[in-house]
């Protein structure tokens, strides 16, 4: 009896080791790498994307510590586009700037639910006294570009519409459209230059216009190195095969979706705002994109007006994880002034 029933498990396990054995010979594609795209996510042969940061995620709640409350709306039920909206706590008749919030990550990863982009939008909402749309778009390479794009653009839609009465609840009865901008980080500002840009070229439902656009330390570069800075040509190869990754190969690294400094002079001056805020980080290897972009829109013919913010010894976007320091909070200050501006 013994036998018969080992039997079939000995089997069973000469099978399994056999299996392995072909599997080893002729590689197991499965966990073959086929972009690495550290520190941000690797993806398998076998499909599978792992992301290796910018995956937590908070509930939308009322904070304490800044009084703002937030809640996630859907934007787009077939797409899965969302945002999450934060309502400081003012109760006044007055009406607050509207400002749409386009998290970075490099088109890849995080999102507009993870705790640090929650923590520095609360904080913006109750220094700023904005109520702020956080955009959770779609990510490459799932969803390559120009997904993030288009769902940006659908997201500022939606809040348009969104802010007309008996709409939304808090956008219908607090915001002021008259006072809307555009703000983000790292590919989240990429992504609100090229949202002002197609809002030049095609308008706004009903009439809208967009104040101002800020862009804190913005995922712009290009092929070749810019103004007296040199930068190291591995770098620059590295920087167009990521950029293919994000956008599946489907535009080149000097398209102006990443290199801005490729538009045409007509296309600069038709940029969809009035005033443009710049930050750069002194320890960021794309500052001189950075500069070199604030540097052609002041030297383009727009008629608005450019400002540029600069924090030295500071990497890429510091201010989202060191927001305690005297260095982003003045950077902080910065934003809520250009803000709350008035316009001459």
């Amino acid at each position: 009896m013994a036998s018969r029933i080992l039997l079939p498990a000995l089997l069973l396990l000469l099978c399994s080791h056999c299996g392995g054995a072909a599997r080893s010979a002729r590689g197991d594609t499965s966990s073959a790498v086929k972009f690495d795209f550290s520190p941000f996510l690797i993806e398998y042969k076998s499909g599978v994307v792992k992301r290796l940061m910018g995956t937590d995620r908070i509930a939308a709640a009322a904070d304490a510590l800044t009084g703002v409350t937030s809640r996630d709306v859907t934007i787009d039920p077939a797409t899965g586009v969302a945002a999450r909206v934060y309502l400081p706590s003012f109760r006044s008749t007055a009406r607050a700037p509207i400002l749409v919030y386009f998290h970075g990550g490099a088109f890849v990863v995080e999102s507009a639910f993870n705790p640090i982009y929650h923590a520095y939008l609360n904080t913006l909402a109750a220094k700023a006294g904005v109520l702020a749309v956080s955009v959770d778009y779609r990510l490459a390479p799932e969803h390559p570009l120009p997904a993030a794009y288009n769902d940006s653009w659908a997201a500022l839609k939606w809040v348009l519409g969104s802010a007309a009465p008996g709409t939304d609840q808090w956008l219908s009865q607090y915001g002021d459209l008259s006072r809307l901008f555009l703000a983000g980080d790292s590919a989240g500002g990429n992504i609100a230059h090229n949202l002002a840009l197609r809002a030049g070229e095609e308008g706004l439902d009903g009439g809208a216009r967009i104040r101002g656009v800020a862009l804190l330390d913005p995922y712009f570069q290009g092929r070749s190195a810019v103004g007296a800075q040199a930068m190291d040509p591995a770098y620059l190869q590295s920087a167009a095969r990521t950029w293919s990754f994000i956008c599946a190969g489907k535009y080149p690294i000097d398209h102006p979706y990443a290199n801005p400094l490729a538009l045409a002079a007509d296309s600069w001056r038709r940029l969809g705002c009035s005033r443009v805020l710049v930050t750069v980080s002194g320890q960021d290897r794309l500052n001189p994109w950075q500069r070199a972009y604030y540097a052609t829109l002041r030297g383009s013919g727009w008629p608005g007006q450019a400002e540029l913010y600069e924090t030295p010894g500071e990497g890429h976007v510091y201010f989202l994880t060191k927001m305690s320091t005297p260095q982003a909070q003045a950077e902080m200050a910065t934003l809520v002034a250009f803000i709350n501006r008035a316009d001459d």
